[in-house]
């Protein structure tokens, strides 16, 4: 994993949810609250944008806080101004309503299922975005009467803002504020909003925007000055004695292009929608997806993409599908040509929360970033804090943008590449300024909203790979949390003032909204609130020193900074029962695994049983659900000792006790040891190499496990590098496989860093595995990469650019020789080569190697059976015709078919040859042996005779006197000579031939 730093300013965005589904919320025969509620009392009136809809009317069904529901379609609205409908209703006491919107003839916007929560006064809802303003211009101005005196036009620019409504809250020199959130501004054209102000006598204002949402443009507190006459306010900028940005402007008014080509296929009770992308002057901005047939009626959903998917339909039902296209000035176009497909029956549900429970050196890993992968369903996207300063906003790239949905529509995509283990980042609940890869737990006993959608949740994901006989290992974090904490162990309180200065950062307590990532808070207008994560009084038991003193530094913006105001763990803000105090001095000393790694990872005292307990009780969700391993994110940040008495038993205990011993014998633990460096010890200290994770203790020590952590450390140090256990359970002995024994194993296998480092190429990374394997319980275990979402070999920090070639040649190595080949999204088409790997908010993901996928997984795509692909189209099809991945797509058939690449010990004894090698895997009624040669020839010496035919050519050879000589096959091809094989497997390919 990597680590971010603390941002100084907060960006803000703004979310909208842009989905419209059928089923209306439940209703009671009233006919409208309003006869129930007092004459006095609140009111809403509420605003609704009919430009996108384009509906022959429109109706609110709503129901105040505490009421019942209108009657079914509810209460009609009446024309406010241009392209908006208004209802005034009286609440009584009700603080505020839920509402729904419909055009009395069954088509809907009911905020996909979650029906709007509005408060009182004057709101806008407009795309499924909810604001407090009144579109038409509504509120008073202060100050002399319109017409006297000096006037000041405000033009203010939204084009970066994503603002859909705004508002100018202002007072003229010498007179008094408008009421907030102030006056509506009136859309003057693209991006622009226009006021006209009357100043009377006065010759400036000061004046600030928001969104009618809780949102503000104070110019970073400063407010800003504005004279009379034209001024236009962009991006911060003041311009006095303005052009009218709108002078030049056409309006649009012109509709983008019918989609055309739109084709629907049924897949059980689920259909999948395409259709070709419409053309617009200005762009299009999404489509509307209408569907009729069954017993919900008509229904509309608004979609960001080219491709929908309806799920959850009814059996053996017809439908129909039309699209129109919306351009962001909200002409619709006419809508397509109809498009009809069949439901056939739901299928059979498969046996959820089970592992699949086989050996996992069968499975070869595709390694992916879950909110980076691809995008099942926009309305969890979320951009964060971070949105505009990283420049993803200027990308339409939310962070969170891949989420179950996507992965679960292309694991057919996988499983034709031919992997049959899939491991995601961590799924549980984040909370930091730039989360989306999950290292930043916050809630653990949580799945992470911005991931899951109706009909696909984290256990969806589960079942429908099992389904498909593929695995899910999870990437799971015991060493640390967000530098906010974890929610039911501790959450640091820090100090927080909402004056003039800050008031942009430290959002407004909310009472009973809870923080889930994905939720909009609807006074900040932010998913990533954090109103209840400060406090101006010091909190009862506070240990951070300082509460609340001014620290005498400034923040980049002039900005007076206090202390408590940040966690730290050297501030007293973090209890030490339940968390490290200190930072990481020396990365190979002791300190290393008692201390944070960054603030933004808060280091949990793994040694305190109370830690242990959550830990261990989080994780056993996930157990549960049926899991079929974990990745062990920072494992070496852990003591060993720690491991071996506490978390790995208990995870063995569990998927024992849950699924059965089998399940627990093959349940898959893998752990990233980040030792980086070339050498066979990492610097010389056992405690930090990879290896040395694999053993049990071979020791008694303290029974107190921060002092059997300090013990157990200065031992094994002081015994060094000679005097670490050795193992044959990697090694043939001769040309005979031998029974592992396993009786020492710690159970936890490790990720391969020394070939990880070393993968420049080929030749270096296998001369330095091997030299290695004797000090691993069983290197064949070992997960191996070429590069992930940290490093490049040798610790580069860019995504692997070695060139096809060389990739073929890595490739040709992994699968064949010990240990579980793994491959980072998009490596098989050298995605993002030489890109930055990781650049945190300082650059936009686009640029970097964590760059979204999902472009080159557009379109449709089925697999039968591993490295098979049935059909596909769209960009995937481009994608799967990619050299490599017809490599990649062989090699698993190859690795697939013959046990000895799977699950054989090795030896290079009696073979010449640069990258050469025998394997051997012997079990019941299995007796696998294979010659492999990578790249180059080779010359094999003291085999056994017999039959040999190779698994690429389908060459025969017949060995009589123990030798066999191969000739070079050439740079990324390879050779597996099969004792009694079953021949050529496959087809040729660019490199295997």
């Amino acid at each position: 994993m990597r680590w971010l730093g603390r941002p100084l300013t907060a960006a803000v965005a703004v979310t909208a949810v842009l989905s419209a589904v059928p089923a209306p919320p439940a209703a009671s025969p009233a006919t409208d609250p309003a006869a129930a509620a007092a004459e006095t009392g609140n009111t809403a009136t509420v605003f609704y944008y009919t430009k996108t809809k384009n509906w022959d009317r429109y109706n609110l069904h709503y129901a105040p806080d505490g009421g019942s529901w209108t009657e079914v379609p509810g209460v009609a609205m009446e024309a406010a101004c241009t392209d908006w409908v208004k209802r005034t209703v009286p609440l009584g006491s009700a603080e505020g309503l839920r509402a729904t919107f419909n055009n009395g003839s069954g088509t809907w916007d009911n905020n996909g299922g979650e029906n709007y929560a509005l408060g009182t006064g004057a709101l806008t809802v407009k795309d499924g975005v909810v604001a407090h303003s009144d579109p038409c211009a509504g509120g008073q101005d202060p100050g002399p009467t319109p017409g006297g005196g000096n006037r000041a036009t405000v033009y203010y620019s939204t084009r970066t803002l994503g603002w859909t409504t705004a508002n100018i809250h202002y007072r003229p020199a010498g007179g008094s504020w408008t009421a907030v959130p102030g006056v509506g501004m009136r859309a003057a054209c693209a991006g622009w909003w226009k006021k006209d102000v009357d100043l009377g006598a006065a010759t400036s204002l000061t004046a600030a925007f928001n969104n009618g949402n809780g949102v503000w443009d104070n110019n970073k507190g400063a407010d800003y000055t504005l004279p009379a006459g034209v001024t236009t306010v962009a991006d911060n900028t003041v311009t006095a004695d303005a052009d009218d940005p709108c002078a030049e402007e056409v309006p649009d008014t012109a509709a983008p292009t019918v989609p055309a080509g739109v084709s629907a296929r049924a897949d059980g009770v689920s259909v999948v929608l395409t259709w070709e992308p419409s053309t617009d002057d200005t762009g299009v901005a999404k489509y509307q997806v209408t569907r009729s047939g069954g017993t919900g009626g008509e229904v509309v959903s608004d979609v960001g993409s080219t491709v929908f998917s309806d799920t959850g339909l009814e059996e053996r039902t017809t439908y129909t599908y039309t699209v129109r296209a919306t351009d962001a000035a909200g002409n619709v176009s006419a809508a397509s040509a109809a498009a009809i497909a069949t439901t056939g029956t739901r299928p059979p549900a498969p046996a959820s929360g089970r592992p699949l429970a086989t050996d996992p050196r069968k499975d070869p890993i595709y390694f992916v970033l879950t909110a980076r992968f691809n995008d099942g369903d926009a309305t969890n996207n979320r951009g964060g804090s971070q949105h505009e300063k990283s420049g993803n906003a200027a990308n339409d790239d939310p962070m969170f943008r891949g989420d179950f949905k996507g992965l679960v529509n292309k694991l057919d995509y996988i499983k034709g590449l031919g992997f049959s283990a899939v491991w995601i980042t961590p799924v549980v609940l984040n909370r930091s300024d730039y989360d989306y890869h999950g290292y930043h737990g916050y809630d653990f006993y949580k799945v992470d909203p911005r991931l899951e959608s109706a009909g696909a949740s984290y256990q969806d994901l589960i079942d429908a790979a099992h389904a498909k006989g593929m695995k899910i290992y999870q990437d799971v974090v015991y060493n640390h949390s967000s530098r906010w904490g974890a929610k039911g162990l501790f959450t640091p309180t820090v100090y927080g003032v909402r004056d003039s200065q800050w008031s942009w950062y430290y959002d407004e307590k909310q009472p009973g909204f809870e923080y889930d990532g994905l939720t909009v808070e609807p006074k900040s207008g932010k998913s990533y609130y954090n109103g209840d994560l400060w406090s101006t009084a010091e909190p009862t038991g506070n240990t951070c020193v300082n509460w609340g003193r001014p620290t005498g530094a400034k923040s980049p913006e002039g900005y007076t900074l206090y202390d408590c105001q940040w966690p730290s763990p050297t501030s007293g803000m973090f209890p030490k029962a339940l968390y490290h105090n200190c930072w990481i001095g020396n990365w190979e000393g002791e300190d290393s695994r008692s201390c944070w790694l960054h603030e933004d990872l808060a280091d949990f005292n793994t040694e305190n049983p109370q830690v242990q307990n959550y830990l261990i009780g989080a994780y056993d969700k996930y157990i549960d659900m049926g899991v079929d391993g974990f990745r062990v994110d920072t494992a070496v940040h852990i003591p060993r000792t720690t491991w071996n008495r506490r978390f790995l038993p208990a995870i063995q205990e569990r998927v024992a006790q849950q699924h059965g011993a089998e399940a627990a014998k093959n349940f898959f633990v893998f752990g990233e040891v980040a030792a980086f460096v070339n050498d066979k010890w990492n610097r010389g200290s056992v405690n930090h190499s990879a290896q040395f994770y694999t053993w049990k203790e071979r020791k008694e020590y303290s029974a107190d496990d921060a002092k059997a952590a300090l013990e157990m450390y200065e031992y094994e140090q002081q015994q060094g590098t000679g005097n670490q256990p050795t193992s044959a359970n990697a090694f043939l002995e001769g040309n005979s496989y031998h029974v592992p024994d396993h009786s020492r194993f710690s159970g936890m296998n490790v990720i391969d860093m020394r070939m990880h480092m070393n993968f420049g190429d080929a030749s270096n990374a296998f001369h330095n595995g091997k030299d290695s394997d004797d000090s691993y319980n069983d290197a064949t275990y070992n997960v191996v990469y070429v590069d992930s979402h940290d490093y490049g070999p040798n610790k580069s920090s860019e995504r692997y650019s070695g060139g096809t070639d060389a990739w073929a040649e890595n490739m040709s190595l992994m699968w064949t020789f010990r240990g579980i080949p793994t491959l980072y999204y998009g490596s098989e088409i050298e995605f993002q080569k030489g890109r930055k790997i990781d650049c945190g908010p300082t650059c936009p993901l686009a640029t970097t190697g964590r760059a979204y996928y999902g472009d080159h997984l557009a379109g449709d795509v089925t697999a039968s059976d591993f490295s098979r692909v049935d059909s596909a189209t769209g960009a995937v099809a481009t994608t799967l015709a990619q050299p490599l991945v017809k490599h990649v797509q062989r090699l698993n058939q190859i690795r697939r078919a013959v046990p000895a690449l799977q699950m054989g010990q090795y030896s290079t004894d009696g073979i010449t040859g640069d990258m050469a090698f025998k394997r051997r895997y012997t079990d019941g009624g299995t007796d696998s042996f294979a010659l492999v040669t990578v790249s180059g020839g080779a010359a094999y010496d003291g085999i056994p005779n017999g039959t040999y035919r190779d698994a690429v050519t389908g060459d025969t050879r017949t060995v009589t006197d123990g030798r066999l000589t191969v000739a070079a096959p050439g740079k990324g091809n390879l050779r597996v000579y099969v004792l009694n094989g079953p021949g050529k497997i496959g087809a040729d390919g660019p490199y295997l031939k």
